[in-house]
Formats: structure tokens, sequence, C-alpha cells
């Protein structure tokens, strides 16, 4: 794993911890975002601050259909973030 890619999984823990009022102690890869109980107000400003932070778009509606983990949100930013630097 590159230390840029460290770097951004550790920045977008934070970044989930803060907008969804959870403690970062919580938050692993592997767990399951309904058991956070980040409620939906709240994920939408984790999706919000994502945006604003990395200059990339999510589709509540298409991309978010499959994210159940904090693993799946890291892989889906981390191909947005990828996708905006290719373009």
């Amino acid at each position: 794993m590159s230390t840029e890619r460290e770097t951004l999984i550790k920045e977008l823990l934070t970044l989930v911890a803060d907008e969804g009022m959870v403690e970062v102690s919580e938050i692993a890869p592997e767990k399951r975002l309904d058991e956070l109980d980040i409620q939906s107000a709240d994920f939408v400003m984790i999706l919000m601050a994502i945006e604003e932070k990395y200059n990339v778009y999510i589709s509540v509606d298409n991309e978010l259909a499959d994210v159940e983990t904090v693993q799946d949100l890291i892989d889906l930013v981390v191909m947005k973030i990828k996708e905006e630097q290719a373009d």
C-alpha cells in the first residue's frame, strides 16, 4: 500500500468520524456503515465533505447502492479520485 493511499484512508476515516459524529476508534474498514449508527443526514454531510475535500461527486442513487462497509466507501472514493486525476 502506498503512503499516499494510507494517508488518504486515514483522512477518509477521520472525515467519516467527524461528519458522522462517531469516534474514530469505532471505525474500521470491515465495519458495516449501518452498524456505526450514522444517520442519513450525517451520511449526506459525509458525502458533501468528500466532494468538497477531494473534488469528486458520488451519486447517492447509483454508486452508493453497493456500499455496505467503511472499506466499500473508501474503495469508491479512491476510485473516484483516480478517475478525477485521470481527466
